[in-house]
């Protein structure tokens, strides 16, 4: 009888340690951002300190370029070719990453705006 007690008991523990193992090995968050003459899409994306994200950024037309030295990203988006970064941001506040590739007229106003909670 003792036997069966424990055997319910660790059927009723197994699923929730099972969870909690995958949760453990799970991909990061993927956040998907587009350049494009003159902006990025989204315009805005919300992190959490200390979370780990995937920025999987592309280039819709020119040459592009995603500048942001808080979290360390200084890459060149190529047309057709897809960029993966993975950071973790350890600092909250908002943050605004530049286009630093000259991509016509409209290029000061390229930016991307990062907060970070």
């Amino acid at each position: 009888m003792k036997y069966a007690r424990f055997l319910a008991l660790a059927l009723l523990l197994l699923p929730a340690l099972v969870v909690t193992a995958r949760a453990g090995g799970e991909e990061p968050r993927a956040i998907v951002i587009t350049a494009k003459r003159f902006e990025f899409v989204p315009s805005t994306i919300t992190l959490k300190k200390g979370e780990t994200v995937k920025l999987i950024v592309t280039s819709e037309d020119v040459t592009h370029g995603l500048f942001l030295r808080p979290l360390k990203i200084d890459t060149d988006l190529t047309p057709g070719e897809r960029q993966e970064m993975t950071v973790t941001p350890q600092t909250a506040g908002t943050f605004t990453a530049i286009c630093h590739h000259f991509c016509g007229a409209g290029h000061g106003n390229m930016k991307l705006t990062v907060v970070v909670e």
